[in-house]
């Protein structure tokens, strides 16, 4: 695969994310599945030099919202505070070790899932199932073999 051109390889990345996140689950294993969109956005942030990364996590945020049928904005607010998160530790996130990268995924999916929960809360109520709080121990497990796959994938 060819990486010369990133917003090519951003559009197949979410594409297959949009793939991942439609797979049909039990409700309990769909309810703590990983942020797949964050994940793959998230490494599309940190090994590509790109223009326009908030205003794409804008577009993509906006795009799981109509097809999810969700509060239009929700998942893009929360895209955006995620990658403006690791946007901010871009530098000492590409210099880490995989543990240390898991945090920092571990701290940008809690930061997407408290966005998201607020949004939710403030509007429908406190209605959410608690397991939504594993969400973001799912989504950093799953780094490494996603980082692992694309990495080999890009070279």
């Amino acid at each position: 695969m060819k990486t010369n051109r990133p917003y090519q390889f951003l559009l197949k990345i979410i594409i297959f994310a949009l793939i991942m996140s439609g797979i049909p689950l039990p409700t309990i294993l769909l309810l703590a599945s990983p942020f797949w969109i964050l994940i793959f956005y998230v490494y599309w942030i940190i090994f590509f030099t790109a223009k326009g990364r908030l205003f794409l996590a804008l577009v993509i945020g906006l795009l799981i919202d109509i097809l999810h049928g969700s509060l239009l904005g929700q998942n893009a607010l929360a895209l955006i505070l995620s990658s403006a998160f690791i946007i901010n530790v871009k530098q000492s996130f590409y210099v880490s070790n995989i543990s240390t990268q898991q945090v920092y995924m571990f701290a940008a999916s809690a930061i997407y899932l408290l966005t998201f929960l607020l949004i939710h809360i403030l509007i429908q109520g406190l209605d959410f199932s608690w397991v939504v709080l594993l969400v973001p121990l799912t989504t950093s497990l799953f780094w490494l073999p996603v980082q692992f796959i694309l990495t080999k994938l890009r070279h």
